[in-house]
Parts: structure tokens; C-alpha cells; sequence
């Protein structure tokens, strides 16, 4: 994340920070000093705090945003648990009411300054990605929804992947699609043939703990070169779909899929399946970001 310019931080929600944070978190007055902007989010407004007590990061949104922010801190506990990759801390999740208008919906977390990677970077974080897949569970799924960028994601839980891909990741962004007029019924068609020959094109897997978002944009390289994942999706799913994820738009460097490999191997003929994972992801950048996404899921 990169700072901007300075922006005036709604002064309702100043003071429910500063409570938030000399209440919750420090026992003693807290003011904050300055908020300033910093770029890379497209959906929420998200800003460093300088305060008297040091510095935290902040996403606000309107109040109809709570229920994302709230599924974003429960997916960050939820890989602080697996404690294999290191996320930020999470505060705290709440909403700031002014005297009149609208609320805003706000998550205060740890504020992590970025660093550029060294050579060993990247054989880190495939490790320790790695590792964080070797969580594993019955079922594919979670026991809640939650969102990826600001689009629900289904997370009904099942036994197969095949079922799991096709009713709780691609059926529900075909049919988004199809009700705001981004997908034609060619569309349909192909969706409707492929699910039934996905059963012979996965691999088997067990249901591993995915951060579910993860590229370029969701990391940051954290004091001693440590992988810190941010904005995560998170559910349990088919560890190839993650691998793909990070393939799009540019790719991660070498050395991450080859100490992911030497750590835990991946099925042999992964590589031919990273355009059939990657249709979920770009059926969501196709409903969020427009018809210029619908090309290349044609031609998957």
C-alpha cells in the first residue's frame, strides 16, 4: 500500500475511533492526529491513522458494508489460527452513527508497512503457503458465506469438489451474470456442458484451508520478509484452485512454485488445469468489473 494525500476523516467517525482505541485497546485517551489515504483497494476507503499511541490502518465504507467487513475479520482470525502464514491484527468491526445521514461501516486493524522482496522471499512464502494448505477438513466449504471483493461468496458445504465448483462458485456467478446482462445464452451452454465433465477432469484433493483470493494485491512483504495476507476469501477447497488464483495477472516469481512443489507436491498435470480453476475468479471480475472479462472466459 502506498500513501496519497491527505484526506478529512468524517469527524463522527474520528471520535468512535478514538473511543474504539482508548477503550478497547489502550485503557488511556488515544486522539488521533492525522488520516491520510493510501491506494490499492477499489471497492473501500482506506486509510493510515497516526495517532498518539502509533499508527493502525482503516477501512470504512457505508453502513451496508458491516456484513463484508465482518466476514473479512473472521476469515483473518481464521488463518491467524492455522498460524502458518501471518496476517494484520485485527481491532475491531463496528459501525460509526452520526446525528443525522447515513452510518459507516469501519474495520481498524494493525497497520504493516511493506517492504520490497529479497531472493528469499519467495521460496518463504510458497513454504509456509504450503503449510497453510496442509489444513485440511471434511468437507469442502465453510460454515458461513462471506465475500470476495464485494460479491457473495456461497460456501454450502460438500463432499465433492465437483459439485462444490460447479453449485457454490460457478452457477452463482453465471446466474449474477445473466441478470445484469453480462452473459448471453451461449454462456449457459457451455457452463451447463462442462459441469458434466468436470468429474473427470479434477484431481482428488482433500478440502485445504485457502486464503481464496490470492494475488498480487492480497500480500504484503512484512518486516524480514515475512508473507502477511491480506483480503482473504477464505474457504476449504481444492488447493490447485489457489495456485491457479495466483497465476492471474502477472504470476507469482518461480522460486514460490518451487518451494510450493518441494514442500507438497501437487498432482502432475496441474499446470493443464489452472484455466479451468481461473473461470471463477474471472467470472467474478466479470461481474464486477464488466463485459471485457467474458473473451477470455470464452476461450477457456
Amino acid at each position: 500500500m502506498q500513501k496519497n494525500e491527505k484526506w478529512m476523516l468524517p469527524e463522527h467517525l474520528k471520535d468512535t475511533l478514538e473511543l474504539v482505541l482508548s477503550q478497547e485497546r489502550h485503557s488511556r485517551p488515544v486522539h488521533i492526529l492525522s488520516a491520510e489515504a493510501v491506494t490499492g483497494g477499489c471497492i473501500h476507503q482506506a486509510q493510515v491513522l497516526r495517532t498518539t499511541v502509533g499508527e493502525y490502518f482503516l477501512k470504512y465504507n457505508c453502513g451496508a458494508e458491516l456484513p463484508n467487513f465482518q466476514a473479512e475479520m473472521r476469515g483473518l482470525k481464521l488463518l491467524q489460527a492455522a498460524n502458518s502464514l501471518r496476517t494484520p491484527q485485527p481491532i475491531q468491526v463496528g459501525q460509526s452513527v452520526p446525528d443525522s445521514g447515513e452510518p459507516l461501516a469501519f474495520f481498524l486493524m494493525e497497520y504493516i508497512v511493506g517492504g520490497t522482496p529479497d531472493p528469499t522471499f519467495w521460496s518463504r512464502f510458497g513454504r509456509e503457503l504450503a503449510a497453510l494448505h496442509q489444513h485440511v477438513a471434511p468437507q469442502f466449504g465453510l460454515d458461513h458465506d462471506n465475500y470476495i471483493g464485494r460479491l457473495v461468496q456461497k460456501n454450502s458445504p460438500s463432499e465433492s469438489w465437483t459439485e462444490f465448483f460447479s453449485m457454490q462458485r460457478l452457477e452463482p456467478q453465471l446466474v449474477l451474470a445473466e441478470q445484469n446482462g453480462l452473459a448471453e445464452g451461449r454462456l449457459r451452454q457451455k457452463f451447463e456442458q462442462l459441469y458434466h465433465k468436470l468429474p473427470e477432469l479434477f484431481s482428488e484433493e482433500k478440502p485445504s484451508l485457502l486464503h481464496g483470493d490470492l494475488w498480487s494485491g492480497n500480500f504484503i512483504i512484512g518486516p524480514g520478509q515475512q508473507p502477511i495476507l491480506i483480503d482473504p476469501a477464505i474457504y476449504y477447497g481444492h488447493r490447485e484452485a489457489e495456485i491457479a488464483f495466483t497465476q492471474l495477472f502477472g504470476g507469482f516469481q518461480p522460486q514460490f512454485y518451487a518451494a510450493y512443489q518441494e514442500a507438497l507436491p501437487l498432482v502432475p498435470g496441474w499446470k493443464s488445469r489452472v484455466d479451468l480453476f481461473n473461470l471463477y475468479p474471472l467470472a467474478v471480475h466479470l461481474n464486477l468489473f464488466g463485459h471485457s472479462y467474458l473473451p477470455e472466459i470464452h476461450n477457456i
